[in-house]
C-alpha cells in the first residue's frame, strides 16, 4: 500500500505559462553525484556534501552545517534501504540559492511503488519504523520536504530546504560569510596604509 504525500509535486502535467517568463536569477552554487545504493555509498555522499557546505561558506561545527549533513545522511540511508533496485546507483544534488539563504537536498533513487509517508509524532518512539524516524528527524530539521516522481524514468526524488542559513550563521558566534569577504580586502588596505606610514615616519 503507498500514500501519497500531502503536497506531492505535480509532474504529469507540463506547465503552461499565461504570461511571459521572467529571467530567472542565475544558479547558485550546486554539487550532484551518484552512488552505490550501499551503507557506503550513503557514508560517502554525507562525507562529500559535508566537504562541499564548507567550501560554500558553512562550516564544520555550524548548526546549519550539521543539519543539512544530518538530512543529507537521513534521505540517502532511505534511498538505499528502501529505494533500492540492484544494479542502480541513487542519485544526490546539493545546491543554495545565489544569496546563500537556502540550501536544497535532493536524493533520487531508481523505485517507484515505494513511497515516502509523512510522519506523525509518535507518542512511543519505540514503536515507529525505522524509515518513520528517519522522516520524522527530517521533518524537524528542514523548513519542508516532499517528494515528486523522477522525471526521466522509474523512481522518485524526496527533497528537503533548509532555510535562514545566513541568519543561522551570524547567531552562530557572530559568523557572517559575506562579512569575511567584505573585510578580506579592507584589512588589506589597512595593512598598505600602516606600511605607508611607518615609511614617512
Amino acid at each position: 500500500m503507498t500514500t501519497k504525500p500531502i503536497n506531492p509535486t505535480d509532474t504529469t502535467r507540463p506547465a503552461t505559462p499565461c504570461a511571459p517568463l521572467e529571467a530567472s536569477p542565475p544558479p547558485g552554487p550546486a554539487f550532484g553525484m551518484r552512488f552505490t545504493s550501499t551503507p557506503r555509498g550513503a557514508r560517502l555522499a554525507r562525507r562529500l556534501a559535508a566537504v562541499r557546505l564548507d567550501a560554500w561558506g558553512i562550516p564544520y561545527g555550524t548548526d546549519p552545517h550539521d543539519a543539512i549533513v544530518l538530512i543529507v545522511a537521513e534521505l540517502t540511508a532511505n534511498a538505499v534501504s528502501h529505494g533500492h533496485v540492484p544494479g542502480r546507483d541513487f542519485h544526490l544534488r546539493l545546491r543554495t540559492t545565489p544569496d546563500g539563504h537556502t540550501v536544497r537536498v535532493e536524493v533520487t533513487d531508481t523505485r517507484a511503488e515505494r513511497h515516502p509517508r509523512r510522519p506523525a509524532l509518535p507518542e512511543n518512539a519505540a514503536g515507529v519504523e525505522e524509515t518513520g524516524r528517519g522522516l520524522l528527524l527530517v521533518t524537524q530539521l528542514a523548513t519542508r520536504w516532499d517528494w515528486h516522481p523522477r522525471p526521466d524514468g522509474p523512481g522518485k526524488t524526496v527533497w528537503a530546504e533548509y532555510e535562514q542559513v545566513r541568519a543561522a550563521l551570524r547567531e552562530w558566534n557572530g559568523y557572517d560569510p559575506g562579512v569575511r569577504e567584505q573585510a578580506a580586502p579592507a584589512a588589506e588596505s589597512d595593512r598598505r596604509i600602516g606600511e605607508t606610514r611607518g615609511r614617512t615616519h
